[in-house]
C-alpha cells in the first residue's frame, strides 16, 4: 500500500510541497477522510464532497492565509478545515467544545470571515480587497467561493454591482452544482444552465455586463484545468469570475443520486454510503412536518391560502404543499427580504399567506417585517421554524433572537405553542383571518404527542393557560419549555404553580396579574435571549404596576451560544429539566 499523502499535511504549506501529479491521489484521500468522519459524527456532507478538488487547487495555487479566501455559507468548508490545521480535531466538528461546522475567525487564521448565512462572501471579499488597495497592497488575492443558489440572493448582487466598479483584485468563484439544500430555482438558474452548454454570447453575458472578466465554465473536478485556470487568474487584474461546474456529493454514489438527503444525512455507512436507518415508529412527528401537513390540509378547503419559503421547502416541509399545489406554494430561493415583501403584497389582495422561514434567516428580513408588514398591519402569518436552540449548527443558526426582535414591533402577534396540537390549532386559527400579522415560533426536531392529528379548535388570541396552581412559587413558561418545566416540577415533588403563555404578545394581563398577586417568587422560562425577551416584558409589567415579587428569568444569556447537542446547550442556559429543577430547589432552600 502506498503511503498516505494526507497524513503528512497539516497546513497548505505542506500541500504545496506535493507535485501536481500527486494531487488527484490526495483528492481521493481527502474525500475518503470526509466520508469516514461524517459517517459517524454527522454534519454537512454533499457540499464538501463537491469541492474537494477546488479546495486543493485554491490552497495549492494561492498563498493562503496571506491570500484571503472567503467561503459562502460554509457548508462546503470541511476539506478547507482539514487542510488548514484542523485535521486531527475534525472528529470534534459540531460538538460541544469542538470545532465549528462553519468557518469561524476565532478558530483559524485561514477562516478569514465567519459565515453560516448565505450570499455574504462577495461583499466580505470586496471589503477586504478595498482595504488592501487603500493600504497600497496590490499583491494580495481576495477570493469568494459562492454557490449558484447563494449567488441568486440579493446581497450577492449588491456585492457584484459594487465590485464591478471598485477596480480591486477580487476573484469570485461560482461553484455551480444546480442545488443549494434543495434544487436551485429562478431565472438565474436557467441562465447558468445555458452557460454550461456553451450558450454564452459575450453581448448577453450578465457577468461581463457587470464589468467582470468571465472565465469558464470549467469542470470543477478536473484538477489540471483548475490549476491552470487559477494560475492565469492570479495575474489577471480587476474583478473576475470563474464559473466552475461541480457535482454535489461527488465520489459517493448515494450522495450524488440523492443530493437533498445527503446534504446532511446523519449517520451512514462509510463503505456502502447507505444511511443508517432510524426507528421512528411510534415517535412524535417533527414540528416542521406538523406545519407542512397542516397547511396542506387547510389549503385544500381554503383556496386563498398561499405558502412561501425562501429556499427551504424540504427543511420547512412546505414541500408537501408544493408537490400537490405548485401554483399556490412558492420557493423563492435564497431571498428572505423578497419572501416577506412578496407575502405582504399578496396579503394586500386578500390572500391568506403563510411565510415559513427559519428564525435565524428571518433576521435577514427585519426591515421588511417592520416597513412592509407591521407598519401596514398586514395579516401575514410567519411560521418561524428552528426557533430557540438548534444544536450542532451553533451560533449562526440558533433561533434565540426572534422573541426580542419581534416583541418591539407594533401590531405583531407572537405565539409559541407548547406542542404539536397547539401549533396545529394556531395555524387553523390564523387561517380563519386575523387583523394583525402573527409570528408562530416552533423548534427544530420532534414534539411530544404521537396522536397529534385532532379536529381543529380555534384558539383565543392572547390567552394563557394555567397548567397547575401552587403555593408561593410559580413558573411561567412559553413554547415547548412547558414540557421541561412540567418534568422539573414533578421531580421536585413540591406544590409549584405553572402557567403556559402560548402568546408572548399580546400578554394575558388577567392571568399575569393573578400570578403576581398570588405568588411571592416567579420564575420565567424561555428559549430565547433574556435581554429584551419574554421575561423582560413581565418584569416591565410588574415594575409599572408596583408589584414587589421576586422575579427570576431563565433563558439564553447575553452571549453567543456555540455548537453542541440541544440538551447540552439547554443545560448551559439553565433551561433543561435539571436546570429548572435546580433553580426551584435553590428558591425553596432560600425560603427555608
Amino acid at each position: 500500500m502506498s503511503a498516505s499523502l494526507l497524513s503528512n499535511i497539516q497546513f497548505p504549506s505542506d500541500l504545496r510541497k506535493l507535485s501536481t501529479d500527486e494531487l488527484p491521489k490526495l483528492a481521493q484521500e481527502l474525500r475518503d477522510f470526509v466520508i469516514n468522519i461524517v459517517a459517524t459524527k454527522e454534519g454537512h456532507l454533499g457540499a464538501s464532497l463537491g469541492v474537494i478538488e477546488l479546495t486543493i487547487a485554491l490552497h495549492y495555487v494561492f498563498d493562503t492565509p496571506n491570500d484571503l479566501l472567503v467561503w459562502d455559507v460554509g457548508h462546503q468548508a470541511y476539506p478547507h478545515k482539514i487542510l488548514t490545521g484542523r485535521k486531527d480535531v475534525f472528529d470534534t466538528n459540531r460538538q460541544l467544545g469542538g470545532i465549528s461546522g462553519f468557518p469561524k475567525r476565532s478558530e483559524s487564521d485561514y477562516d478569514t470571515f465567519g459565515v453560516g448565512h448565505s450570499s455574504t462572501s462577495i461583499s466580505a471579499a470586496l471589503g477586504m480587497a478595498i482595504a488592501s488597495k487603500l493600504k497600497g497592497d496590490i499583491n494580495t488575492q481576495h477570493i469568494a467561493v459562492i454557490g449558484d443558489a447563494s449567488i441568486a440572493g440579493g446581497m450577492a448582487f449588491e456585492g457584484l454591482n459594487h465590485a464591478g466598479v471598485a477596480d480591486t483584485n477580487v476573484l469570485v468563484i461560482l461553484n455551480d452544482n444546480a442545488i443549494g439544500i434543495d434544487p436551485s430555482v429562478g431565472a438565474l438558474k436557467e441562465y447558468l444552465t445555458k452557460a454550461k452548454v456553451g450558450v454564452r454570447p459575450r453581448s448577453s453575458n450578465i457577468i461581463e455586463a457587470l464589468n467582470f472578466n468571465y472565465f469558464g465554465p470549467v469542470d470543477g473536478h478536473d484538477l489540471p484545468s483548475l490549476l491552470d485556470t487559477l494560475e492565469e487568474l492570479k495575474t489577471t487584474n480587476g474583478p473576475k469570475l470563474l464559473h466552475i461546474i461541480t457535482k454535489k456529493g461527488k465520489g459517493l454514489k448515494q450522495a450524488e443520486e440523492n443530493q437533498v438527503q445527503y446534504h446532511a444525512p446523519g449517520k451512514f455507512d462509510a463503505k456502502t454510503g447507505d444511511v443508517v436507518p432510524k426507528n421512528n415508529i411510534g415517535l412524535p412527528p417533527k414540528f416542521q412536518d406538523v406545519f407542512g401537513h397542516t397547511i396542506l390540509e387547510l389549503a385544500r378547503t381554503n383556496d386563498k391560502i398561499i405558502g412561501i419559503t425562501p429556499a427551504m421547502p424540504t427543511g420547512s416541509s412546505l414541500k408537501y404543499m408544493m408537490d400537490e399545489m405548485p401554483d399556490r406554494a412558492f420557493d423563492v430561493g435564497i431571498a428572505e427580504q423578497h419572501a416577506v415583501t412578496l407575502a405582504a403584497g399578496m396579503a394586500t389582495q386578500g390572500m391568506v399567506v403563510f411565510c415559513t422561514i427559519y428564525s435565524t434567516f428571518l433576521q435577514r428580513a427585519y426591515d421588511q417585517l417592520i416597513h412592509d408588514v407591521a407598519l401596514q398591519d398586514l395579516p401575514v402569518i410567519f411560521c418561524i421554524d428552528r426557533a430557540g436552540i438548534v444544536g450542532a449548527d451553533g451560533a449562526t443558526h440558533h433561533g434565540v433572537f426572534d422573541i426580542a426582535y419581534l416583541n418591539c414591533i407594533p401590531n405583531m402577534i407572537i405565539a409559541a405553542p407548547r406542542d404539536e396540537i397547539e401549533l396545529r390549532n394556531l395555524l387553523y386559527t390564523a387561517s380563519l383571518g386575523l387583523e394583525h400579522p402573527i409570528a408562530i415560533r416552533y423548534p427544530r426536531g420532534r414534539g411530544h404527542i404521537v396522536d397529534w392529528k385532532k379536529p381543529f379548535q380555534q384558539i383565543n388570541i392572547g390567552e394563557a393557560t394555567c397548567m397547575r396552581k401552587g403555593v408561593d412559587i410559580a413558573i411561567i413558561s412559553t413554547g415547548i419549555l412547558a414540557h421541561n418545566t412540567t418534568k422539573a416540577i414533578e421531580k421536585t415533588k413540591r406544590n409549584i404553580g405553572h402557567y403556559h403563555f402560548g402568546f408572548i404578545k399580546p400578554l394575558d394581563i388577567t392571568v399575569l396579574k393573578e400570578i403576581l398577586q398570588n405568588y411571592t417568587t416567579i420564575v420565567i422560562i424561555e428559549d430565547g435571549v433574556i435581554k429584551g425577551g419574554f421575561g423582560s416584558v413581565i418584569l416591565d409589567f410588574a415594575n409599572k404596576h408596583d408589584f414587589k415579587n421576586k422575579i427570576i428569568t431563565l433563558g439564553v444569556p447575553d452571549q453567543f451560544i456555540h455548537q453542541g447537542a440541544v440538551d447540552e446547550l439547554h443545560d448551559i442556559c439553565g433551561i433543561s429539566v435539571e436546570g429548572i429543577q435546580k433553580i426551584i430547589q435553590n428558591i425553596i432552600f432560600n425560603h427555608n
